[in-house]
């Protein structure tokens, strides 16, 4: 388990799709394709659009956020620029998560307030919500329920891309040629992620064979002390 995930849900492959996709709106400005040197702001980008999501929701509290509150579950920084040294898209990807993600006037309303665009609900991909912003920087904010598959994926690949440097370079080999594709294509953002889907996926299942090999490690470790 991880987080109270298990391993196997977060080793089974559940795509989005686009019929499933409820469009609420169209983002007002595009960001580029474009794969650009690791920026020092980064972070300081994301902190500043956390900022504006615990002034929307208050401030992450899991122990005490319950369903009908607008008290926020937790907020994280996730995606290529959370990872020190990888070149990426000029965006910062953000997962929130709420309480009850299907209780929409306690966070939409809210996070609109503070300038994020609600673009779509996927109701059958893990119930996510998604928000954009455009200003000062670009941003995508992923809204999930408590204990999302999806979270958790995202929190185990960027520590195996901080840590692993074969495959934090595969993987920026893969989105360079990936955008490079997308934009002779003329391809949209969605495109160009499904191009790079099948290598981010096998660099996840390693991610995710080490922490379960972790795991039983430590399993193991626990059933010697008991015998001791």
């Amino acid at each position: 388990m991880s987080n109270g995930v298990s391993i196997e849900e977060l080793l089974r492959h559940q795509p989005d799709n686009d019929d499933d996709v409820e469009r609420i709106s169209f983002r007002k400005v595009k960001p580029s394709l474009d794969i650009v040197d690791p920026d020092p702001t980064w972070p300081s980008s994301y902190d500043l659009f956390a900022s504006r999501i615990v002034a929307a929701l208050g401030p992450p509290s899991p122990s005490r956020a319950e369903p009908g509150t607008n008290h926020l579950v937790s907020v994280s920084h996730v995606g290529s620029t959370s990872v020190p040294g990888l070149p990426a898209k000029a965006i910062i990807d953000i997962d929130v998560v709420v309480p009850d993600i299907n209780d929409e006037s306690a966070y939409i309303p809210a996070l609109e307030a503070q300038g994020f665009q609600f673009n779509l609900r996927e109701p059958k991909w893990y119930s996510h919500r998604f928000f954009t912003a455009s200003e000062p920087m670009f941003a995508n904010v992923h809204v999930w329920p408590p204990a999302s598959p999806e979270v958790e994926r995202h929190r185990i690949l960027k520590e195996w891309l901080i840590g692993n440097s074969e495959d934090r370079e595969l993987y920026a080999k893969i989105k360079k040629e990936s955008s490079e594709a997308s934009k002779l294509a003329g391809e949209s953002m969605m495109q160009y992620t499904y191009r790079k889907d099948a290598v981010v996926r096998d660099i996840l299942h390693r991610a995710l064979d080490h922490l379960k090999a972790q795991l039983s490690s430590n399993s193991a470790t626990l059933d010697e002390g008991k015998i001791a």
